[in-house]
C-alpha cells in the first residue's frame, strides 16, 4: 500500500480501524501503575465529553431504526402490511446488533499492523482477529480524528453498531407488502457479510492518526471522502433494493390498482425521528464534540431543509400541488445528500448540495421510475441511492477551501493541503460511486439467487391479497 500523505481530517467514526494496527497505543489497554512514569509524555487522552457524545449519538441512530424508519417505511404502506414492515425493521435491527459484535466489527475494523503483514485481501477486508469482541473491554481504547486523543473502544463499537443496523434495514422499503418474512432476513444477512461489511472496510478502514501511513482499505487509500456513510450506507442499500425490486417483480396490481400511504401522519412521525436521529449519525462521525461537529449538525440542518423545499415545490410546478409526502421524501433526500459531505462542506455548500438532492431525486421518484415501470415500492435507491450518489459527487466540489470546504488535511505536515483540485477529488468521489454501485449490485443478485434457490422469495399470491400482518404475523394493525 503506497504512504499516504494526504488524508481526509474527519472520515466518519466508521472510519477508525483502532483496532489491530502497529500503533502500539492504537487499542490497548490504560498503562499499568508501574509502567505510568515512563508512559506520562504519550499517555492517551481520554476525554469525557468526547466520550459522552459518542454514547450520545449512538443512541440517536438507534432511534433512526427504531422507531424512526420503522414509522416511516409503515405510514407508506397499505394498513395490511403495516405491521409486517414494522416486524421486518424490528427483526433486522435485532438481528444485525448481534452479527455486528460476533463478527462485523472484526471483519470491519481489523487489518494488517503493518506494510509487511498486508495481504492482497487487506484493502477490501478485515479479518477475525476481533470476533466476538476478542480482547476488548473496558480499558481498551480506540483513537479520534485528532493524534493521543481516545474513546473506549466499546464506545465506538456501540456507535459501529448502530450504523450496521441501520443500513441493511433500509433496503426491507423496496419490496413490501410481497416478500417472504424468511426470504427478507436471509437476504439481508448475506448482504450484510458481503457487501456491507467490505465497503465499511474499503471507505473507513485506516491506521488514524497514530499511523496514517499504514495500510487502508481501497477507496480510503485512494482519498474518497466519506464523512458518515454516502458510499458505504445509502448507495450501497440503496442498489441493493433496486435490485431486489427487480429481482423479486412487483406487487400484484402494481400500475391497476390504488397503492397509496395509509398513514402519512406516521411517515411524517417516522421522518421526522429520522432527521434527528441524523444528528447523531453525521455530527456524531467527527468522534468528538468540537467546532467540526457543530458545523455538521448545522450542515445537516440546512441541507435537508433546502431539499424538503425544493421537493414540495418541484412537485408544485410539475404537479400543481405541494405534497407532504413530497415534503417528507425531500427532507430524507437532503440527509442522505449531506451525508458524505457534512464535516467537509460549509454551510452554503450545504445548501447546495441539498437544493441538488432534493430536486434529482424527485425527478428520479416521480417521473424516471414511472417510466422504468419499476415497483420499487418505497423508493430506496429513489431516494438513497440518487441523493447518495449526488452527495458524493459534491462532496468533492464543495470541500474545496475555495468554496467553503475544509480541504484534505495533510497528517505528514499537521495542516490542510495545499492545492486542492475539484477536477482530480470529483474523480476520486465518482470510483467510490462506481465501486459501491457495482459491488452492491453484483452481491445483491447473487444473495437473491441463493435465497430464491434455498425457500424462494415471495409469498403466495392469496396472502398477498390478504395481506402480510395476518398471514405471515396472525395479526392486524388496526381492529375496528
Amino acid at each position: 500500500m503506497k504512504r499516504l500523505p494526504a488524508i481526509p481530517p474527519m472520515i466518519p467514526a466508521l472510519a477508525l480501524t483502532l483496532v489491530g494496527l502497529a500503533a502500539p497505543a492504537w487499542a490497548q489497554e490504560a498503562p499499568a501503575p508501574a509502567a505510568a512514569a515512563v508512559a506520562e509524555t504519550v499517555a492517551p487522552i481520554v476525554d469525557k465529553g468526547d466520550t459522552t457524545w459518542m454514547m450520545v449519538s449512538a443512541i440517536l441512530v438507534m432511534m433512526m431504526t427504531i422507531p424512526g424508519l420503522a414509522l416511516f417505511y409503515g405510514g407508506l404502506v397499505r394498513a395490511k402490511n403495516m405491521l409486517s414492515v414494522l416486524m421486518q425493521v424490528f427483526t433486522v435491527f435485532c438481528i444485525m446488533s448481534l452479527l455486528w459484535v460476533c463478527f462485523g466489527y472484526s471483519l470491519a475494523f481489523t487489518g494488517a499492523g503493518s506494510a509487511e503483514d498486508a495481504t492482497w485481501l487487506t484493502p477490501f477486508i478485515g479479518g477475525l482477529s476481533k470476533a466476538f469482541l476478542a480482547g476488548v473491554n473496558t480499558g481498551t481504547l480506540a483513537e479520534t480524528f485528532t493524534q493521543n486523543v481516545f474513546v473506549p473502544e466499546y464506545v465506538f463499537v456501540i456507535f459501529q453498531m448502530a450504523f450496521a443496523c441501520i443500513a441493511p434495514a433500509l433496503i426491507v422499503g423496496a419490496t413490501v407488502e410481497r416478500m417472504k418474512f424468511s426470504a427478507i432476513l436471509l437476504f439481508v444477512v448475506i448482504w450484510f457479510f458481503f457487501s456491507y461489511l467490505p465497503m465499511a472496510h474499503m471507505v473507513w478502514w485506516w491506521g488514524g492518526p497514530s499511523a496514517y501511513d499504514a495500510p487502508a482499505g481501497y477507496l480510503f487509500g485512494h482519498g474518497d471522502l466519506d464523512f458518515a456513510g454516502g458510499t458505504v450506507i445509502h448507495i450501497n442499500a440503496g442498489v441493493a433494493g433496486l435490485v431486489a425490486a427487480l429481482v423479486v417483480g412487483p406487487r400484484l396490481g402494481f400500475g391497476k390498482e390504488l397503492m397509496a400511504p395509509h398513514n402519512l401522519p406516521f411517515t411524517l412521525l417516522g421522518g421526522c425521528l429520522l432527521w434527528i436521529g441524523w444528528f447523531g449519525f453525521n455530527a456524531g462521525s467527527n468522534m468528538e464534540a468540537t467546532g467540526t461537529a457543530a458545523m455538521a449538525i448545522l450542515n445537516t440542518t440546512v441541507a435537508t431543509s433546502a431539499a424538503a423545499l425544493a421537493w414540495a415545490f418541484g412537485e408544485w410546478l410539475f404537479r400543481g400541488h405541494p405534497s407532504l409526502l413530497g415534503g417528507v421524501s425531500g427532507a430524507i433526500a437532503g440527509l442522505v445528500g449531506i451525508t458524505p459531505a457534512a464535516g467537509f462542506v460549509g454551510p452554503m455548500g450545504a445548501i447546495v448540495i441539498g437544493l441538488a438532492a432534493g430536486f434529482l431525486c424527485m425527478w428520479f421518484v416521480i417521473s424516471l421510475k414511472g417510466r422504468l415501470g419499476i415497483d420499487e415500492s418505497l423508493d430506496v435507491f429513489g431516494i438513497h441511492g440518487i441523493g447518495g450518489i449526488v452527495g458524493a459527487i459534491l462532496t468533492g466540489v464543495f470541500a474545496a477551501p475555495s468554496l467553503g470546504g475544509s480541504g484534505v488535511f495533510d497528517y505528514a505536515t499537521g495542516a490542510v493541503a495545499e492545492g486542492y483540485s475539484i477536477a482530480g477529488q470529483v474523480a476520486t468521489q465518482a470510483l467510490g460511486v462506481v465501486v459501491a454501485v457495482v459491488w452492491s449490485g453484483v452481491v445483491s443478485f447473487v444473495a437473491l439467487m441463493i435465497v430464491k434457490a434455498v425457500i424462494g422469495l415471495r409469498v403466495a399470491a392469496n396472502d398477498e391479497r390478504q395481506g402480510l400482518d395476518v398471514t405471515v404475523h396472525g395479526e392486524n394493525a388496526y381492529n375496528s
